[in-house]
């Protein structure tokens, strides 16, 4: 159910109608180890296991076998020179279980491709680094000089 406001439709005025749901979920790396086939969500608070469940396997078609929830807290933090105290906000997070044939494994978001390419713009920067040391270090008896007039 969404608590969001459309604009009245009128006859002689069609208008695009897109409905937005407050529900989201979000794909998170588990802080501890799991097992292959469970994967951790974090996902909004007014979501209930079966709202999760079914959103999984209508929109996305993941089959789900199990779905377990909690609150975790948010952080508090005391401010240092006035003492009052600040709270993050609570997240639910969602563990949802796979059938035992399916396994589940974290995108890979950085490739050894980009480490290499990673490597080279790091030799090129330092060889640019040393090409600008050996030019200051030619005009470094004539201050004040342009970098364009050289002999």
């Amino acid at each position: 159910m969404s608590t969001r406001w459309y604009p009245i439709y009128q006859r002689g005025n069609p208008q695009l109608r897109v409905f937005l749901p407050n529900f989201w979920l979000k794909l998170i790396r588990s802080e501890h180890e799991q097992p292959p086939n469970v994967v951790q969500f974090a996902c909004s608070m007014e979501m209930t296991k079966y709202d999760i469940k079914n959103y999984l396997q209508k929109i996305y078609n993941v089959p789900v076998v199990d779905v377990r929830t909690r609150i975790a807290l948010g952080k508090t933090k005391r401010d240092q020179v006035m003492g009052y105290v600040t709270k993050y906000e609570d997240t639910k997070l969602a563990y949802v279980t796979l059938p035992k044939d399916v396994k589940f494994e974290f995108p890979n978001l950085f490739p050894e491709e980009s480490k290499k390419q990673l490597e080279d713009d790091k030799k090129s920067l330092d060889e640019a680094k040393k090409n600008h040391k050996k030019y200051l270090e030619k005009n470094k008896h004539r201050p004040g000089t342009p970098g364009w007039f050289s002999i």
